[in-house]
């Protein structure tokens, strides 16, 4: 039985819920990024049990098909964004990509996620990349130049324009006072900062 799981963003996301539904004498055949394969069917009282454990660990199990396709959309930006999975070619665009992945057409999925979150795909990507450009600055690894190839940005200058539209400040600035709260990855685009 396939599960989709809102809020599950990262590696410990899954060891947490695999040993969580671990606890509660749940096989799994297959665990990734937002969705888990259990081995057997489960009942409406195990359902229960499953929901009731995700939300004490601040997942949450999604039945609706359109949440579902939603979450999954993030999961995918994510893992391109933040984890820098190499799934998408360089050289294909994150519409592309996500039809691709999902079966959809882009204009389908866009609206979808419009209407679920109340920011564009775009927006939503934007958010990632600016969040991992927040992480990156704190770390004082990387240069401008090497984050905006990384991000398949056209150039340092345009991640810093986006950068500073976003959180209001330089990538300069922000290195310097590093003042600006970073996000977890369940939270990132919820607000503008």
């Amino acid at each position: 039985m396939r599960l989709y799981i809102k809020n599950m963003v990262c590696d410990r996301c899954i060891k947490v819920v695999k040993e969580e539904l671990g606890k509660i004498d749940i096989s799994l055949k297959h665990i990734e990024l937002g969705e888990v394969d259990t081995e057997s069917e489960l009942n409406e009282a195990k359902i229960s049990e499953v929901k009731h454990i995700l939300e004490t660990n601040g997942f949450e199990l999604l039945d609706d098909k359109r949440a579902t396709l939603v979450e999954n959309i993030r999961t995918l930006i994510i893992e391109e964004v933040q984890y820098l999975k190499g799934h998408k070619a360089a050289s294909l665009n994150f519409s592309d990509y996500l039809s691709q992945k999902t079966g959809y057409e882009y204009s389908y999925l866009s609206n979808l996620f419009s209407s679920e979150t109340g920011q564009t795909i775009e927006q939503y990507i934007i958010a990632q990349k600016v969040e991992k450009v927040k992480e990156w600055l704190s770390y004082n690894e990387l240069s401008l130049s090497e984050m905006a190839w990384r991000l398949s940005y056209s150039s340092a200058a345009h991640l810093s324009n986006q950068f500073k539209k976003v959180t209001g400040m330089t990538p300069g600035e922000f290195k310097k006072t590093n003042t600006l709260p970073r996000k977890t990855l369940d939270r990132v685009g919820e607000t503008k900062i």
